[in-house]
Parts: C-alpha cells; structure tokens; sequence
C-alpha cells in the first residue's frame, strides 16, 4: 500500500515538475520533492529527505556547468532551452530519488527484493507526463476555443480566439495545481517548498542558515518554476496571436513547434524580473508570484531542516570545486 500512494505522489509531482524548480545556471536555486528538498549550485547539487524513521537521508554529486564547456549554450534565449531541459532533468533525478527514500523502509516483496521506483517505471512516469502536457496544456484548450469558434464566428478573430485559448489553458493549470493541492501528501510537498524559498532568500541576503534566520522569510520567490509557467503561459497568448495559421492541427503544431522559443524568452523575463524589481517585466511576473499562494506553503521547523542541510552539503561541495556564486 505505502509504494501505490508513493508512486501516485512521484507521478503527481512529475506533472508538477516545473512549478517546483527553481533557480538558474548561475544562481543558487532547488527543488520540492517527497519529504524533502533539492538544492543546487553552479556546479554541484544535493539532497536530503526525510526517512520515514524521522532520520535525513542525503546525497550530493558535482554538476557540470554546460555553458562553461559549449559558449553558445550561454546565449540569450538558448540559455534558457538549455537550462530548462537540464533543470528538469536533474529535478526528475532528485525526484526519483526521494521517491526510493520514501520507501526505503518498506518491507520487501515475497522475493526479498526491495521496493523501489525502477527505471522503466520512472521511464513510463516522463512518457505520461509529456502527454499529459501536451493533452492537457496545448491539445484540449486548442479544441475547445475550435468548438467556440464554431458557435459564433466572434471567436475565430484571432486576437479573441488566442486569447480564449490562453484563458482556457491558464484555468486548466490552475485548477489542477489547486486540486492536487487538497491531498495532504502534496500540500506537504507545497510546504517544503517553501522551505526552499526561504532558505535561499536567507542564503541570498547572508543570514545564517539555521531555522529561526531561515523561516523569518517569505515563501513567495521570484525566480520560481510557478512564475515561470505562469510567463510561458502569458508569452504565448501573444506569439500564437501572431502566426497566421488557422486551421486546428496547424494552429497545434505551432504550438508544439514554438515552446522552445517560447520558453526561452519567458527565462528571460524571469532573469531580468529577479534583478529589476521594479521594472515592467517584474509586472508581468507578478501572477506567477500571487500563484505561489498555492504552491508554497509555510514549512515546518523540521521541513526547513531539510533544506538548510541540502543547501550546506550543496555548498560544501561547489567550495571543493572552486566555484563562484552570482547571486541575484
């Protein structure tokens, strides 16, 4: 029974993936995951979980900076696809390893063999995810504004139609970040994410890193995966609008075709956002911060335990390796 529900909590927050992450190349940033929290560097990251004994598990590897080996993968624009791709994928790592934590002290299976969320099963996990991305976020809003625009002809202007579109995709997200939020197993995961933010709030301004300096933060950051995909979300609306394409599966393949560069400009904004607070880009950042209301929640004393030690063994190891932090 415990590996159903911590399988169903790896698969959940799988989808949830992007809104958990945090932080850049450059940038001291980290992760939710099942009872824990990643943190990572510009060249190292770690992790500690809460066993389910009440003990914290960690493990930490050194990271290989990618902008450093290949120039042009430190361009605007492509920097972001890069970072992106790399982010998700160490995330899904951190992921997959809380998962096995969780159920580390689960008894063994009637051939004594451990049970753990294997590699064709976290394989089956991305596949799932990716459709149910794509289904979700880009197929189902597409058909309904098509259906609308069947209705009354007013809904096939491409400004209105787009903006239907983006309406649509932007509730569908909401609603399943605040429905998945009412299993506590999530809300749990919301919580340690905000231990996260807080801890690098604390890092960012040179307080301590023990709980009391740490939970005087707030949870609302704004270099977060959720403002992020809010950007994305709000960058689309504007650069569907401008391709002239109008029929159902050209409109589709555009928007497959275009979330690379879409996600690109949206890290961006969210780069230049961090660092002029007060700028215009800053604004349109701003709904990804008031959606931080439902994925970060006010952690535990012991769930900030566990990011302060991700961040100290993250940071132990970058000084081993001589790295140079730059902090927004």
């Amino acid at each position: 029974m415990r590996f159903l529900k911590t399988w169903l909590r790896f698969l959940v927050s799988v989808q949830l993936l992007p809104a958990l992450e945090s932080g850049e190349e450059t940038l001291v940033g980290g992760q939710a995951v099942l009872e824990g929290v990643m943190m990572r560097s510009p060249h190292a990251w770690a992790i500690a979980c809460r066993k389910p004994s009440g003990e914290i598990s960690t493990h930490s590897e050194p990271l290989e900076r990618l902008s450093e080996k290949h120039k042009w993968m430190g361009w605007p624009i492509v920097r972001g696809v890069i970072t992106l791709g790399h982010a998700m994928t160490l995330g899904f790592r951190a992921l997959r390893f809380s998962a096995n934590v969780a159920l580390d002290e689960t008894p063994a299976n009637d051939k004594g063999k451990k049970l753990e969320v294997s590699g064709w099963m976290a394989a089956i996990n991305i596949i799932f995810s990716v459709g149910f991305f794509i289904f979700m976020y880009k197929f189902l809003p597409l058909l309904a504004a098509t259906e609308l625009k069947r209705l009354n002809p007013l809904f096939g202007e491409q400004i209105i139609f787009n903006l239907v579109d983006g309406a649509i995709r932007i509730s569908l997200f909401l609603l399943f970040i605040w429905g998945v939020s009412l299993w506590r197993d999530i809300h749990r995961v919301y919580e340690y994410h905000g231990a996260e933010h807080k801890t690098v709030f604390a890092f960012e301004n040179g307080d301590a890193l023990d709980t009391a300096s740490v939970q005087k933060y707030t949870t609302y950051h704004p270099r977060c995966g959720t403002s992020f995909l809010m950007t994305v979300m709000l960058i689309s609306i504007l650069v569907y609008t401008l391709i002239p394409v109008t029929t159902f599966w050209a409109r589709f393949g555009v928007r497959i075709a275009l979330l690379p560069v879409i996600a690109g400009v949206s890290y961006e904004i969210i780069r230049f956002a961090a660092k002029h607070r007060g700028s215009l880009f800053a604004l349109m950042t701003a709904p990804g911060l008031w959606l931080q209301r439902i994925t970060t929640q006010p952690p535990s004393d012991q769930q900030a335990e566990c990011a302060i030690v991700a961040l100290n063994h993250a940071m132990t190891l970058e000084k081993q390796r001589g790295g140079e932090l730059v902090i927004a």
